[in-house]
């Protein structure tokens, strides 16, 4: 089987090194990669939002599945564009991908489906006095300011006070998140620790294909602005078999019969988002897409063949299908551009990567870099994923610090605590 894989970031490098592997994948295309990717399959140069062009190379290399990495696309409308023209895509539909594409869409759906998560309120239009005004009469912080649409993982404030909430809103109604904050969704703050589930859907049934706990903030000890990511650890240990039988019983399955119940099966991964409050497990938010750097830990951790997965997936016949993890554990920490998230600059030159032998129990993701005449450079806020393995959490976090201490460029920057808040539930 040919297969397409688009996407070019640090959850894309860790699916194609995986696909690659299948005994069913003949020809692996990334569209369009980076320079982590060129290892595992033909990068090709194809702008993922460009319904036609990308149609137009399925049918020319006669791709048998197109695998869809980032949220962009399939909230555009990919999987409906190209199965409409006959081709198999794995990833959801335009309106199942509202899960990720809208926050109120989300937050809407669980209360209609009874899907435990925090009290909100949505509004829309010229809305800065009429948050502040309503803030002001319940004067109760933290809040939760999130901008409807999608922000990148930046669309997340969380004021502690009456001066941070004016500046979230200006940020919200009139800086750099405006866009997706045409419609903003003020929630309750919801107290406890945040991990995260992923399940394999084929519209009818689903699959847990792994957990992980990530970390969001900047700066050590969740400090400083939200990110995209700062590292993460997988298995999550506030997830054992007990929490998660309790999380597919009461979150996933009545989300996955809620989308289909109303005409919008989810076909594809679908990322829950959870805190664990002291009420239980309450969703966050909902992605409709493996989770970046979380698939990074999860994805190295799976022993059965994700291609194969992803295939029956898209045919509804996930039923029964064997996914088998290994019983290690894995820890990224995730090397980005100093000012990231804010502003940064790029095109440095990368050192050390060529010189690191890498082992399934340690592993270099490439998120934001390209190559500059034979020289690797940085491309982008995260620029790479170092995961270490080990058979205890901890062995896994010196792995993955130990890597990174032989890689360098200018202004690098990372956290020095990923996976240490989850030491306190392991022996």
């Amino acid at each position: 089987m040919k297969v397409l894989l688009i996407g070019s970031g640090g959850r894309e490098h860790a699916l194609a090194w995986a696909l690659s592997r299948s005994p069913l994948c003949d020809t692996l295309f990334i569209a369009p990669g980076n320079p982590g990717t060129q290892a595992c399959g033909v990068n090709v140069a194809l702008n993922a939002l460009d319904f036609e062009k990308v149609l137009e190379f399925i049918e020319k290399k006669e791709i048998g599945l197109t695998v869809v990495g980032p949220e962009q696309p399939l909230v555009a409308g990919i999987s409906d564009f190209l199965e409409g023209k006959g081709h198999s895509v794995f990833g959801p539909s335009t309106v199942a991908a509202r899960l990720e594409g809208s926050k109120q869409f989300a937050k809407d759906f669980m209360v209609r489906h009874d899907i435990p998560t925090a009290a909100y309120k949505a509004f829309e239009g010229d809305y800065f006095t009429q948050v502040l005004e309503y803030v002001d009469a319940k004067n109760e912080y933290p809040v939760v300011l999130k901008a409807d649409g999608l922000a990148g993982g930046k669309g997340v404030l969380i004021p502690e006070n009456r001066e941070e909430l004016l500046a979230g809103l200006e940020e919200l109604f009139k800086g750099t998140l405006r866009a997706a904050a045409q419609t903003l969704v003020l929630e309750e703050f919801m107290p406890g620790e945040e991990a995260s589930v992923f399940a394999l859907c084929d519209g009818e049934h689903f699959e847990i294909i792994g957990t992980a706990q990530d970390h969001k903030r900047q700066l050590d000890g969740d400090k400083g602005p939200n990110t995209g990511g700062m590292g993460a650890y997988s298995p999550s240990p506030l997830l054992q078999k007990d929490m998660l039988q309790m999380v597919s019983e009461q979150i996933i399955a009545p989300t996955v019969a809620g989308m289909a119940a109303e005409g919008n099966p989810f076909k594809g991964f679908l990322y829950v988002g959870l805190m664990m409050t002291p009420e239980g497990p309450k969703v966050v938010e909902f992605n409709c897409r493996f989770g970046d750097p979380e698939c990074q830990v999860i994805i190295p951790r799976l022993q059965s063949d994700l291609l194969t997965h992803l295939v029956q997936s898209t045919k509804g016949a996930l039923q029964g299908e064997d996914i088998v993890f290994d019983d290690q554990y894995r820890t990224t920490v995730v090397l980005v551009s100093g000012g990231y998230p804010l502003s940064y600059q790029k095109d440095f030159p990368i050192f050390g990567v060529d010189k690191i032998q890498q082992t399934d129990d340690f592993q270099i993701f490439h998120a934001g870099t390209k190559q500059y005449g034979g020289q690797l450079c940085t491309a982008g806020g995260r620029v790479l994923n170092v995961v270490g393995t080990g058979e205890t959490l901890h062995e896994s976090i010196s792995m993955a610090y130990k890597g990174l201490e032989a890689i360098s460029f200018e202004d690098m920057f990372y956290r020095k605590d990923i996976g240490a808040k989850g030491l306190n539930h392991v022996s």
